[in-house]
């Protein structure tokens, strides 16, 4: 999932002992980029597969005792916050995950709760991100009802008139968000609120991420309803994107701009990159071509466009760690050493649109990234990366963001790890482990694996606390600084859930290298049946 607490805009008692000596057996080869590295064939790992669903029981248990109904645990204090429209977005993101966990428990919870929600209204007066709602919530409904058609999900729920419910939730919930389109050029506004009365913020641009990360979601709701309305929505929404009016728009090929004027959809900058604001945009192009292929032909022309711009002026590598490969952000043609933790999700990307298009240009540009972004994590104290980072590029003119020196302490971290934060929280992200399990579906090579269980292993250690898990808030600390008193429902329905396929058996909802994809993962892991499948 992307567009959460950007810190940039574009310019710029893991008590399980167990778990904890497989974690060892692995890590002292995982410190620095391999070079000299063997494959090794990797496959299901029954205890580590345990260990995660462990980390979710714990998380769903803490979220359950503790916060459900409301939004979002606070696993400190053992308290809640109502932050996503008060429908209890951490049990709904959470669905998806419940099944592929099999936890027939948590999923009769979450399935029992769906029904009593009222998505017509909030409890108070509030706007809300319709981006956030149609990724936790719309995608959180149709991922559950596409999962529980599967044989080994048909049996989970112990009231089977409970799945339909879930497709009649996801229509009421669309119909209510439906006149957050109603603009002068169709372009949605980005935040809305229904209490008391359906209104939109009167915002005079979107970003392309917000506007952009809709078109799954509701393309798949029309497929299931039969009803095209909300797919003309979000695709009409979404050709301001991919057909961008000049000029200026695109400093790259491919590469447009961050914000639209929603009066008539043209661009207001030329800056971006493959991080917060602009990011899932970019994710949906290749995503919706493996939807459909015949219909979304040109958002595949598209992502390869932004693919090899980025390939050929986005690259960047530090001057200290030159085996490393990072993305800058750019400002026109100016390209801008800094980085994101949102920004690593980037090589599944790349990796996914290698397997669908068979070009071993972009999987190997994807892998090489995927271990860049990790490397992230091996350079801080805790083993965790941090939100935002920054280096120096010689072979790149200084990119004049005004942006101080490093400290002292910060010009060590860059000298031996390649970047220095520059925001050094983490708040249980999945970008990272999300590219490494796409390199090792791609290659079936055990070292992505090592790698993603070491990360878990030290997020699970430094992050485990009162209810569940709390993000963090300096990750260059050995101890991670104070706890946030926050479990963002990403950590069970992206994190948790990828670091689980990354252990499990192989079928037929994994990303798949070889043979036909089935299914499509939205950018909050939400799969979903792909278009020829249904």
């Amino acid at each position: 999932m992307r567009l959460r607490y950007h810190p940039y805009s574009p310019l710029i008692l893991f008590g399980l002992a167990a778990a904890r000596s497989l974690a060892d057996s692995t890590a002292s080869t995982l410190d620095g980029a391999d070079t000299t590295h063997t494959h090794r064939k990797g496959g299901p790992d029954a205890a580590k597969a345990r260990a995660v669903k462990d980390a979710y029981l714990i998380s769903w248990n803490g979220y359950y005792d503790h916060a459900f109904p409301d939004d979002t645990l606070q696993p400190v204090t053992n308290g809640s916050v109502n932050d996503r429209s008060s429908w209890g977005v951490t049990a709904v993101d959470s669905l998806s995950a419940a099944i592929i966990f099999q936890d027939a428990e948590s999923v009769n919870q979450i399935l029992e709760f769906i029904p009593t929600i009222d998505f017509t209204t909030t409890r108070r007066s509030e706007f809300f991100s319709l981006f956030e709602t149609n990724i936790r919530y719309v995608g959180g409904l149709l991922s559950a009802y596409d999962l529980l058609s599967l044989p080994q999900y048909r049996n989970l729920p112990e009231n089977k008139t409970h799945v339909e419910t879930l497709l009649k939730q996801a229509v009421s919930l669309g119909n209510a968000l439906k006149f957050a389109f109603d603009t002068p050029s169709g372009v949605p506004d980005p935040s809305i609120q229904l209490n008391p009365a359906p209104r939109r913020s009167g915002a005079l641009t979107n970003n392309i991420a917000e506007a952009g990360t809709l078109v799954l979601e509701w393309t798949r709701l029309s497929d299931l309803t039969g009803d095209p309305s909300y797919a003309a929505l979000a695709q009409k929404a979404e050709s301001y994107i991919l057909h961008p009016a000049p000029p200026s728009a695109e400093p790259f090929p491919g590469l447009v701009g961050t914000h639209l004027r929603i009066a008539d959809g043209r661009f207001t900058d030329t800056s971006g990159g493959w991080s917060g604001l602009t990011d899932s945009f970019y994710e949906y192009l290749i995503k919706m071509y493996l939807y459909d292929p015949d219909q979304f032909a040109f958002y595949k022309e598209r992502w390869m466009a932004a693919a090899d711009s980025t390939m050929r002026y986005l690259v960047s590598h530090p001057s200290t760690r030159q085996d490393i490969t990072f993305l800058s952000l750019y400002r026109g043609t100016t390209t801008i050493p800094v980085s994101t933790h949102l920004a690593s999700f980037a090589g599944g990307n790349f990796i996914l649109g290698g397997l669908l298009l068979n070009e071993t240009k972009y999987v190997d540009f994807g892998l090489r990234l995927a271990e860049s972004y990790y490397q992230t994590y091996r350079g801080t104290a805790t083993g965790i990366g941090p939100e935002a980072f920054r280096w120096f590029d010689n072979a790149k003119p200084p990119s004049g963001d005004n942006t101080p020196p490093p400290t002292a302490e910060d010009a060590a971290s860059y000298a031996s790890a390649g970047f220095w934060a520059t925001a050094r929280q983490y708040i249980l992200r999945p970008e990272t482990v999300e590219s490494l399990y796409h390199a090792y579906r791609a290659t079936g090579d055990a070292k992505y694996q090592d790698m993603a269980w070491r990360a878990f292993r030290d997020v699970a250690r430094a992050a485990r606390v009162g209810g569940a898990y709390a993000g963090l808030a300096d990750v260059t600390g050995a101890d991670g600084g104070r706890f946030l008193d926050r479990m963002e429902s990403f950590w069970i329905t992206e994190t948790l859930k990828y670091l689980y396929l990354l252990f499990t058996e192989d079928s037929e909802i994994q990303v798949q290298a070889g043979r036909p994809n089935m299914w499509v993962y939205g950018t909050e892991a939400q799969p979903y049946r792909i278009r020829s499948n249904r």
